[in-house]
């Protein structure tokens, strides 16, 4: 028996395998709007019974922060998406799509009129950094938040309009959500900022939000507690997760998507631990708990069996091998991501040619 292979039920879906394609930043939507190439690219990865967390998605006009990332504010994006999503459902899989703001993730040139991006805060990120021209973003008013809140809301209504599954929050790797949550970004005086209750309050609001009006059964959250991307961190945060995934109980969403701090896990007392053990977050969630982040078949299989996760999300293990669960299944040999075409613009280049197992 293989873990990864086993089937689950999340929680009205039913899943054929334990493998997630994680939401991955592609920049092939050109103009921001979803491409005919994409359903190549998806249905590829895509099985019967699988799950696809399409790649970050903009929720409006600000929420640019990378050349040609598809979004899904406009009725014509919706109309884009419909036929990508239809032919991933063809194939007999589920299909979330993350929502997501970059926040002060951005520059002039993304933004609307060129104006700056926005933020809890108006500390940019350092120039250079990550390879991008960063500009200085401007510190949202308390009066313009619901706003952004509305954004997430309209744009979930949107997802689901295209034919999406559900959707997924990115509230991960240094975007506007985590900007928020993370007391080393968020320097704010009123009450989205202070204590760990008034930081995570936006993202909160934009569950509720969106809940409300599509379901708490199609929505999920991707977390990252640990991580430091886009100069992100927290000074607690064990805390920080736990008081997510305890928070989100209370609105029932059907999964919690936590990328785990890379490092490789070791076996203690008979239990899965890393030094920065998910395990109180995976104990406090009462849905579906998905883990991400470096993981192989080996890992993979064994946060399964020691019920360290229910499913495990697999990014760039799974844009290199579009067969992946066809290879775990068979302990093939695996084909190596190229770094130098992960983002580049092109329709087929890094994209829908790496080669499936001649079997």
């Amino acid at each position: 028996m293989i873990p990864l292979l086993t089937p689950y039920k999340m929680g009205k879906f039913n899943l054929s395998h334990r493998i997630v394609l994680a939401p991955l930043t592609r920049c092939r939507s050109y103009n921001n709007m979803p491409q005919p190439h994409a359903i190549l690219y998806y249905t590829q990865r895509a099985t019967n019974g699988g799950f696809l967390i399409a790649e970050a998605t903009g929720v409006s006009p600000t929420a640019q922060g990378y050349p040609d990332i598809p979004g899904i504010w406009t009725k014509e994006q919706v109309k884009a998406w419909k036929p990508i999503v239809e032919a991933v459902h063809e194939k007999g899989a589920i299909f979330f799509c993350q929502i997501c703001h970059a926040g002060r993730a951005s520059n002039y040139a993304f933004q609307p009129n060129g104006e700056a991006p926005i933020s809890c805060t108006n500390k940019g990120l350092t120039p250079g950094l990550d390879g991008q021209d960063w500009s200085p973003p401007r510190r949202l008013r308390t009066d313009e938040i619901p706003n952004i809140v509305n954004d997430f809301r309209l744009a979930a209504c949107n997802a689901v309009e295209a034919g999406f599954d559900g959707v997924e929050f990115h509230g991960a790797y240094g975007y506007l959500i985590e900007q928020f949550m993370k007391d080393q970004v968020n320097d704010r005086t009123d009450q989205y900022g202070g204590s760990l209750e008034n930081r995570c309050r936006f993202a909160l609001e934009v569950v509720e939000a969106v809940v409300n009006e599509i379901g708490a059964d199609k929505v999920g959250m991707r977390l990252s507690p640990y991580s430091k991307g886009m100069e992100a961190g927290d000074s607690n945060p064990e805390a920080l997760g736990l008081y997510m995934a305890n928070a989100l109980n209370k609105f029932g969403i059907v999964y919690l998507h936590v990328i785990q701090k890379r490092g490789k896990a070791i076996k203690t007392n008979d239990k899965y631990e890393t030094p920065y053990s998910l395990l109180p977050m995976r104990k406090a969630f009462k849905g579906t708990f998905i883990v991400a982040g470096g993981y192989d078949r080996e890992d993979g299989n064994r946060a399964i069996a020691d019920n360290y996760a229910d499913l495990v999300a697999f990014g760039r293990m799974f844009l290199a091998n579009p067969d992946l669960p066809r290879r775990f299944e068979l302990n093939a040999p695996l084909n190596t991501y190229n770094e130098s075409t992960l983002y580049l613009s092109h329709p087929v280049i890094g994209y829908t040619d790496y080669p499936f197992l001649e079997v």
